[in-house]
């Protein structure tokens, strides 16, 4: 409890006073110090794999979320995660049978891991079910996909969240703080790296069918994602040029490394890199007019590591999925603000420059933005 008391206070009051005026609490340490009997957000996990797990283990320190259900195509993984994490049989879905969830008033929430191209046509299901979804990113392999989620959702009165948990670490979000005080005055240039060596050339982040790309789509979208939060403006053009030096294990359709500029309405301008082939990149850069921040790692698990010209950034670390999921429980059961946007409206932003860069390599050109 004792990291939890310094995370929160280390934070200050703006951070989590998202979930405080609507459950009762009156200040933050009350909040994660006292017992909650406030709403609670019941989620089912969509794909059982290394990234659900990580979210499933996070939500045991969850106040306002709990791990309720599973959906999953390996019936003994639904068999071991039922023992491990408490789930009853009437919560267990197939890839075949969910839409039945609808009859299942004990889920509110189901969150989708699943292999990116399977995103749209689950979310759209989930929708029709009226259950709320938080997608993993990239919440679909194009804008249009992620335009028909976000319509199915719409229609189906359900929210569409995607899962941002860099929006809501605490580094970060004082780097953002700064910025949006004037402290560092005009951004002029962000630099983002996200890259590592990939190993097993058999998974299904190397097949086009299931990722829809290769680098660009894993890791890139953090750079894309994170140039727009840090300068505080949407880009107006992009550029990009891309490396392959394998194309054995980077067949067509899956990039290796694809470097890609951005260009803001004020003049600033973002020059990123995202690589499967490069290893020991996850740095962001911003600099301005009267300061800079830098973090690295900058989008790992954990912990992020950062300054600014004011010094060493000295927030604690958390998990960032118990955060994620504490934040996006408030958001969906009483309709908070997320420090930064998480909503399918967000995802479709990102989707949209990620089909201008897969554009502007194949074309050569630089690419008008309107997002």
């Amino acid at each position: 409890m004792d990291s939890r008391r310094n995370f929160l206070q280390a934070m200050g009051a703006s951070f989590l006073a998202l979930s405080i005026p609507k459950t009762g609490f009156g200040s933050i340490d009350d909040f994660y110090n006292k017992p909650y009997d406030g709403p609670v957000l019941r989620v089912a996990i969509m794909g059982l794999g290394g990234y659900g797990t990580r979210v499933a283990e996070a939500m045991r320190d969850c106040k306002m979320a709990k791990l309720v259900g599973l959906i999953s195509g390996t019936p003994s993984k639904i068999t071991a995660w039922q023992s491990k994490y408490d789930i009853p049989a009437g919560n267990c879905y197939n890839y075949e049978n969910f839409d039945s969830i609808k009859d299942n008033p004990s889920i509110d929430a189901v969150y989708v891991i699943t292999p990116n191209s399977l995103h749209h046509g689950q979310v759209i299901r989930l929708a029709k079910a009226g259950k709320h979804v938080i997608c993993e990113k990239p919440m679909a392999l194009n804008a249009k996909q992620g335009q028909e989620m976000i319509d199915a959702c719409k229609k189906a009165n359900v929210k569409l969240l995607v899962g941002y948990r860099m929006h809501f670490e605490p580094k970060t979000l004082e780097i953002v703080r700064m910025r949006k005080a004037g402290e560092m005055g005009n951004v002029m240039f962000f630099q983002g790296l996200s890259g590592f060596k990939i190993g097993d050339p058999t998974q299904w982040r190397l097949n086009k069918e299931l990722a829809g790309g290769g680098s660009l789509m894993d890791i890139g979208i953090y750079a894309i994602n994170g140039a727009r939060y840090m300068v505080g403006e949407e880009p107006i053009w992009v550029t990009a040029q891309e490396t392959k030096t394998n194309p054995e294990k980077f067949k067509e359709g899956v990039d290796e490394t694809i470097q890609f500029q951005l260009g803001f309405p004020s003049g600033a301008v973002a020059s990123c890199l995202s690589s499967y082939n490069i290893s020991y990149l996850d740095r962001f850069f911003l600099s301005a007019e009267k300061g800079f921040a830098d973090l690295q790692p900058s989008t790992g698990y954990g912990p992020i590591k950062g300054r600014t010209n004011k010094g060493e950034l000295t927030q604690a670390h958390i998990t960032h999925q118990t955060v994620q999921m504490e934040k996006m429980a408030a958001i969906i059961l009483a309709g908070e603000a997320a420090p930064i946007p998480v909503d399918g409206e967000e995802g479709l932003k990102d989707l949209k420059i990620i089909d201008a860069i897969y554009l502007a390599v194949k074309s050569g050109k630089k690419i008008s933005l309107k997002l």
